[in-house]
């Protein structure tokens, strides 16, 4: 059995439903007071549910018990935060360290963890507790796979952050000219469930993206040409994210204008050598606008 932990996220409800789909069995670690919905969602796929608590090591041990691995997904960032009680110190950090420790003492074979890109090198809390949580599971003893993620589509190409493609207009972190291998939430999904059973990914750490490296001035061509209208865009330069960082009041403040900041120098990944050991149809940035604009794609001959 394998336990999935952040299971109502929208990365780990994938990684579930993929699991499941494949013939495996799977239980949903869930906070109390979780979305009543998506804990029904998960029963729906067929998922055990378990309460537990990354504050809590004895429901994690509890969790953990009888798993064959440990996939984790669960992240403070950015709609959970609750200072103190669901931030980056809390679960990113110590929470994930105690996740850990109870797969070991459970006896645990396997534990993936979604981290994020090793380009995302700029000093702040969150990738602090990551890099420091990378380590910790390398020195456990267990057998693992991290995952370094590029920069998420449904994310950083979404009105959250400013790129709204309904109204065409987007808001663009530095020049817009350094590729990134934007990479859709769903092959990170995959990625997941697939590095259980490969031995390319074990005792790895796989930086992963898209199939292609696109600019945010490129991406927002391919939304113009698709759509058939010109976008409205700004661009915020780095100096400002990176004063408006220095003021932040908060971690995760911090951490997210820093991650615009690493957004505006860019993270190119090549993904030939980690296709080769887990193959994966990649979803392009232009299949991602064709769905965001409800286009339907061109079809050969």
């Amino acid at each position: 059995m394998v336990l999935v932990v952040g299971a109502t996220g929208l990365v780990g409800t994938e990684i579930c439903r993929q699991l499941v789909a494949q013939g495996t069995r799977v239980r949903g670690l869930v906070r109390r007071g979780s979305s009543q919905a998506k804990v029904a969602a998960l029963q729906d796929l067929g998922v055990e549910i378990v309460v537990g608590d990354l504050r809590d090591g004895a429901s994690l041990e509890a969790a953990c018990a009888g798993e064959t691995a440990v996939v984790t997904t669960v992240s403070s960032m950015p709609s959970a935060y609750e200072a103190g009680v669901n931030d980056i110190a809390t679960t990113d950090l110590e929470g994930t360290k105690r996740l850990i420790d109870a797969a070991r003492n459970a006896g645990v074979d396997r534990f993936i963890y979604t981290s994020f890109s090793g380009n995302i090198d700029l000093d702040m809390p969150l990738g602090n507790a990551k890099r420091a949580v990378e380590d910790h599971l390398k020195a456990s003893g267990l057998s693992y796979t991290v995952l370094r993620p590029s920069y998420f589509m449904e994310v950083w190409l979404s009105p959250a952050v400013g790129f709204d493609a309904a109204n065409a207009k987007a808001t663009i972190y530095g020049d817009g000219t350094a590729p990134i291998s934007w990479i859709a939430l769903g092959d990170v999904a995959t990625f997941a469930a697939r590095s259980l059973a490969a031995p390319f990914a074990v005792d790895a750490t796989l930086e992963i993206g898209g199939p292609e490296a696109i600019s945010p001035d490129g991406v927002v061509r391919i939304f113009e040409r698709l759509a058939g209208r010109p976008f409205e865009t700004q661009h915020v330069p780095e100096g400002a994210l990176a004063a408006q960082a220095d003021a932040a009041t908060d971690p995760m403040a911090r951490s997210f204008s820093t991650l615009m900041r690493s957004y505006a120098r860019g993270d190119a990944i090549p993904m030939g050598a980690v296709l080769e050991g887990i193959p994966v149809q990649l979803t392009s940035v232009e299949a991602y606008a064709e769905r965001v604009l409800g286009v339907v794609p061109a079809r050969a001959g």
